[in-house]
């Protein structure tokens, strides 16, 4: 049960225009590739004329990608432009086609199983809160702001599951205190939340108290924003994309806020934003997902909103299960054997 939305490939610097690259998600394989023109197109991997692999040794033409077995070419729709041993093209076959964006420098692909439209449109993390400022007030995504896992057992849920999760900023992040949940808003595609807490910021042997928060946007399953501030601004994007029904990718973009910081503090804030994201990391890879689960007072109505919320992005049929439901039945029956 693979969910419907938009998911994070990689970023735009990774593919230069006629750069070829093989991708594989929700169990399928792709290519994507950037044309003449710099746009970005992923198409099914596989030529339609006898099944080659055009992510290895295809070649960009123009707008379109030419199959190394016979040269072939495809165009960004996955339509036949070229049989170079015949005038008429294949009219019948197509490569079937991935809606593709990008933004802030940051490439998606829309995913649907029963292959829909997108439903809604990729945002700017710069135009999501206002509190954050213009993107002019932002260095961009430069080495040391970025982090990609190899392929890990994790689903989004877990991501999106952390917007909701005040008691683990203590616990996991180290925060001085367990912060406050002043906002939980959730519309068709996206939840917003706000949290508010304190630092403590350190200065030789003296401490002061500095008042910051979390502002986040959830969108869909595979994409958590988010606009931290309190020592020094920072806009993120936490991206889980599945691979297949067992293991995602999660990626990890941070836009630093231009203070007075040198070259030195600067790479500082940013190791500081990518450790924070590890640590949740060491724990999602390994965690067995627990339905219902047993949760304390304080938090059960926001993880009972967001699990609510969450299950209209799962195809028809299988929505009210989540990813990993059959772990859950398969506890199930273990403590019914259990209580016998």
């Amino acid at each position: 049960m693979k969910p419907t939305g938009w998911f994070q490939i990689g970023w735009s610097a990774d593919l230069e225009v006629g750069a070829v690259t093989p991708l594989r998600y929700f169990g399928q394989d792709l290519v994507a590739y950037r044309a003449a023109s710099g746009r970005l197109v992923v198409l099914s991997a596989y030529c339609e004329h006898l099944g080659a692999n055009m992510a290895y040794g295809g070649a960009v033409q123009g707008e379109d990608i030419e199959c190394p077995f016979h040269n072939w070419r495809w165009s960004p729709e996955g339509r036949n432009t070229c049989i170079p041993y015949q005038k008429a093209t294949n009219r019948i076959r197509k490569v079937g086609t991935w809606p593709a964006a990008e933004r802030d420098g940051v490439m998606y692909i829309w995913h649907d199983e029963e292959g829909g439209p997108p439903q809604y449109e990729i945002p700017s993390v710069f135009e999501l809160f206002e509190a954050s400022g213009p993107q002019g007030g932002y260095h961009g995504l430069i080495p040391g702001g970025t982090y990609e896992t190899a392929e890990i057992r994790i689903h989004p849920q877990y991501v999106i599951e952390n917007g909701v999760d005040f008691a683990h900023f203590k616990y996991v992040h180290r925060t001085d205190e367990i912060p406050t949940v002043t906002k939980s808003e959730f519309d068709d595609h996206a939840y917003r939340t706000e949290l508010a807490l304190t630092f403590k910021r350190r200065s030789g042997d003296a401490s002061e108290i500095v008042q910051g928060g979390t502002l986040g946007s959830i969108l869909g399953l595979g994409l958590a924003y988010s606009y931290s501030w309190g020592i020094g601004g920072i806009c993120s994007l936490t991206a889980v994309t599945p691979v297949d029904d067992e293991k995602s990718i999660l990626r990890f973009s941070a836009w630093a806020s231009i203070e007075d910081d040198d070259d030195a503090m600067l790479a500082k804030r940013l190791r500081s934003a990518i450790s924070q994201v590890r640590a949740d990391i060491a724990i999602w890879e390994h965690q067995r997902y627990t339905e219902p689960p047993g949760l304390a007072t304080a938090e059960a109505a926001g993880f009972r909103e967001v699990r609510q919320w969450s299950r209209r992005f799962y195809p028809e049929g299988h929505k009210g299960r989540s990813w990993e439901d059959q772990q859950a039945g398969t506890d199930a029956l273990e403590k019914a054997e259990l209580s016998k």
